[in-house]
């Protein structure tokens, strides 16, 4: 029997406009006969009476509700004790901001099911926004070398109804010489490549574009690409993604012939950064802009740069290289860096319906089994114990560790 459920309003700051489902989406999941409601919010994408409309109920206490679902962070202060939650909690990664919410699950006997970490029996994520995070970081990216060059004009993705809009502004776009290196080949590379390809860039391989070859060019770099490992052995993949600390970067080439750098990967703390702050003051080094769209926060990170998480309404921040200090966007000197940690809230009723229809489809059927394989996997706390996965995080929950 599926559990009783509640789509939850997103409370973390800065506001998170996505939401799990859509109002359509929990209509037919009521039509089915699951007992599911919406917490009431004012800050969606899809209004209140969107839900209305199709005779959902808003339901301001779902402390009766057996399965808690949402996309951002639960603030400690909003958590209900003994509840299952299904959010994404960026506690995994042993990331020092969030200890707190990590002491607060396991304090408080709450089971978290983390999307991050929904995977298949071969380890490949079932569900996520990175699609929609790549598609809205290119964007941004281009955006703000717009925005330091005065080269050309381009609207912010928030300030346009859905994507398709977009594609209406792009075929209209004059593109100046412009040199874009991207990385990652998963749904973040995938989403930031079709973007790039609708705004009109030529896609090079990596040789080409080093080479110098093309105008307005972009290049989509894979592991064996941008590390290397220093005995000379081949890059076999799925060794990399185990043993990350063994390699090295090698992305120096491209850092020295790129305008802007667009970072798509999953970094998992072990394999090399792509450059460091000191390789940043170098005069070969001549990227102007980074959106990184990982946007995992520096020294735990693959980009030195991202000294924090920039938000929709102030979207970029200046990186002075000498100093490695903040500095205001576009300051002489200095590169300009991107890193929403929430891009897909630029597109939140496509991002949303989207990963709605796949919670729907892979996530959902698995609360209905007396076992379930992938919940297992994912949860990251069981009534208030850690995961069968995640024991490594008992220095970082208890104190001992202060996070990478």
């Amino acid at each position: 029997m599926y559990p009783t459920i509640a789509v939850l309003r997103e409370e973390k700051n800065p506001p998170d406009s996505r939401v799990a489902l859509t109002p359509h989406q929990v209509a037919s999941l009521r039509e089915r006969g699951i007992d599911i409601v919406v917490q009431p919010s004012t800050g969606r994408a899809y209004q209140d009476e969107e839900y209305r409309a199709l005779n959902v109920p808003l339901v301001e206490d779902v402390s009766d509700r057996d399965l808690l679902i949402g996309v951002k962070e639960v603030p400690v202060s909003k958590l209900i004790a003994g509840k299952k939650y299904c959010f994404f909690a960026h506690v995994a990664k042993e990331q020092p901001y969030n200890q707190p919410l990590l002491r607060a699950l396991l304090d408080q006997g709450i089971t978290q099911i983390d999307y991050e970490y929904l995977t298949d029996s071969h380890g490949r994520r079932l569900i996520a926004f990175g699609y929609w995070a790549g598609m809205v970081g290119a964007h941004n990216a281009v955006w703000t070398y717009a925005q330091r060059t005065g080269a050309f004009t381009l609207p912010r993705l928030k300030d346009l109804y859905d994507y398709a809009a977009a594609k209406e502004v792009y075929a209209k776009l004059d593109l100046p010489p412009l040199r874009i290196v991207l990385t990652g080949t998963g749904r973040v590379g995938q989403g930031a490549a079709q973007v790039l390809h609708d705004m009109g860039f030529d896609r090079l391989g990596p040789q080409d574009y080093l080479s110098g070859m093309g105008t307005s060019v972009f290049t989509q770099l894979h592991v064996k690409n941008y590390a290397r490992h220093p005995n000379g052995q081949p890059i076999d993949k799925n060794h990399f993604y185990q043993h990350g600390e063994e390699y090295v970067s090698a992305f120096a080439p491209y850092a020295k012939t790129s305008d802007i750098f667009i970072n798509g990967i999953f970094w998992d703390g072990k394999a090399p950064a792509f450059f460091t702050a000191e390789e940043m003051k170098g005069p070969d080094f001549k990227i102007k802009v980074i959106g990184d769209v990982t946007c995992d926060i520096a020294p735990a990170a693959s980009v030195p740069s991202t000294l924090f998480a920039s938000t929709i309404a102030d979207p970029v921040f200046g990186y002075d290289p000498a100093t490695g200090a903040p500095v205001a966007p576009h300051t002489p000197g200095a590169i300009d860096v991107m890193s929403i940690d929430n891009l897909p809230s630029e597109l939140p009723r496509d991002a949303s319906e989207a990963f709605g229809a796949i919670f729907i489809e892979k996530i959902l059927p698995e609360f209905n089994k007396p076992k379930s394989a992938i919940l297992t996997r994912a949860s990251v706390t069981v009534d208030g114990a850690l995961g069968p996965a995640f024991g490594y995080l008992e220095d970082y929950a208890s104190g001992k560790k202060a996070g990478a």
